[in-house]
């Protein structure tokens, strides 16, 4: 298959051959024409010059060489019935009786009579011009004769004058031609290029024609074209992106609740194993075991109540239970709870003991667990509460929060791995900010690694 600017050269080529073929034909007849035209009127004349020159004294025969000699034409001179009078080139006596020759019965009638046919005398092909001429009392005529092959060198002569100026307005013209084709070339291949490199990685946006107004017009359609196609392949790429991050989030949330339940499953069933495979344990441990037993129980339950309040939280199906309650009693309350776990943990609380907000003191008090939990798994030196009219900070010591994990870390499920920072199933403060913007609260969160975080809700 051609490529598009060898169609449009192959087209031009056949288009100026066609051209050529019907200038040359239309000219070589024009020519001809012309040139027959010509000859007809200079004969003519000639006819006219030498009827003008007869006078009863001429000698015809002598007139006829004399013409032959001096013009180069064949001069016949025919009586009204048709006798030859006088003949140039031939013996008149052997000629034939010319009355009813076409060219002669012509000028009989009109004056004039023009013929082009073949002379069985000469054996030639001439152009025949006759005048009748009323001489001395009766009518003769007058036969000029030119041989066609003569007008023919001449038009082949014009022919081949006009052949050579056709030749060279071609040549010019193709020329002009090729240098469109290989414009048009470097164009098309520039398109090309530039479509190929749309299914590569590595995309052109960007391509540009002035050659013409439509390929101006092209080349602006393709820059948009693959503009979009970029865009629509970055926002596949970040789709794609975020679709890797939302399974991998999946599955660390899978991870994180299976090992979550795993511990405490694994305790109930081993103690309750071993108290159904030893039915004489001895009671002080059988109670132990079933203390254990209970805890981890707890535990699961508690977990379960996460997920279920993170669900509300998500959805905003949590509702509030407001209360007026008194914030100092409501943290001690909490720290006496949580040191059940950290029992050697020293905990500073600070502040004004009058403070009261409207809050719902379950969820609430979840808030103040959580945080307070916090510090004690990543700090192991007292941590301070301080109790405030306009906000409740949790300071500690511990290791501290990466920067690029402070604005994670209130997400749900998100895990800060690194540095030890382990935020269970990511679900505490996940539920601590929830809970404090369904108060209308804010939560702020300073830390620095290896120097301690501060936790503070601000009312």
């Amino acid at each position: 298959m051609l490529k598009f600017h060898q169609i449009i050269l192959k087209k031009i080529l056949t288009l100026f051959l066609a051209l050529f073929v019907v200038v040359g034909t239309i000219v070589y007849y024009w020519s001809y024409e012309f040139y027959i035209d010509e000859t007809q009127e200079a004969l003519r004349q000639d006819l006219e010059i030498l009827s003008l020159q007869l006078t009863p004294k001429t000698d015809f025969d002598a007139l006829a060489l004399k013409v032959k000699q001096n013009l180069g034409l064949r001069l016949t001179i025919i009586a009204e019935d048709g006798h030859i009078i006088a003949e140039s080139h031939k013996d008149k006596a052997k000629m034939e009786n010319h009355r009813y020759r076409d060219e002669i019965m012509q000028a009989r009638k009109d004056g004039y009579g023009e013929k082009i046919r073949h002379s069985n005398t000469l054996d030639r092909t001439l152009l025949y011009v006759v005048k009748k001429v009323d001489f001395n009392q009766s009518t003769i005529y007058l036969r000029l004769a030119k041989e066609i092959k003569g007008i023919q060198e001449q038009i082949a002569n014009l022919g081949l004058k006009i052949f050579a100026v056709i030749l060279l307005f071609l040549f010019t013209l193709l020329f002009a031609t090729y240098k469109i084709h290989k414009e048009l070339e470097y164009e098309v291949n520039k398109i090309v290029h530039f479509l190929k490199s749309l299914t590569k990685n590595k995309k052109s946006t960007y391509i540009k024609s002035e050659y013409s107004e439509e390929f101006s017009y092209i080349t602006k359609l393709l820059t948009k074209v693959a503009q979009i196609i970029v865009k629509k392949e970055k926002k596949k790429s970040k789709y794609t992106q975020k679709l890797q991050e939302a399974n991998q989030q999946k599955d660390d949330i899978i991870s994180a609740i299976s090992h979550e339940f795993k511990n405490p499953i694994a305790v109930v069933n081993g103690y309750s194993q071993t108290l159904l495979e030893d039915s004489d344990i001895n009671p002080n441990i059988r109670n132990k075991f079933l203390e254990k037993i209970h805890k981890n129980g707890i535990k699961l339950s508690e977990l379960i109540d996460r997920l279920r309040l993170s669900i509300k939280l998500d959805s905003g199906g949590q509702n509030l239970s407001l209360q007026k309650v008194n914030l100092y009693n409501l943290v001690e309350e909490c720290v006496e709870n949580i040191k059940i776990n950290y029992h050697n943990r020293e905990t500073l609380i600070e502040g004004d003991k009058d403070v009261t907000l409207e809050v719902d003191p379950t969820l609430f008090g979840i808030v103040i667990c959580n945080l307070l939990e916090n510090a004690y798994k990543y700090s192991e030196d007292e941590v301070r509460i301080k109790i405030s009219q306009n906000s409740l900070d949790f300071i500690d010591t511990g290791i501290g929060i990466k920067a690029k994990d402070l604005e994670n870390i209130t997400q749900k499920f998100y895990r800060a791995s690194t540095n030890k920072w382990n935020n269970s199933l990511g679900l505490g403060l996940f539920l601590v900010n929830n809970i404090i913007a369904l108060h209308k609260f804010k939560l702020k969160i300073q830390s620095k690694e290896n120097e301690g975080s501060s936790f503070s809700v601000k009312f």
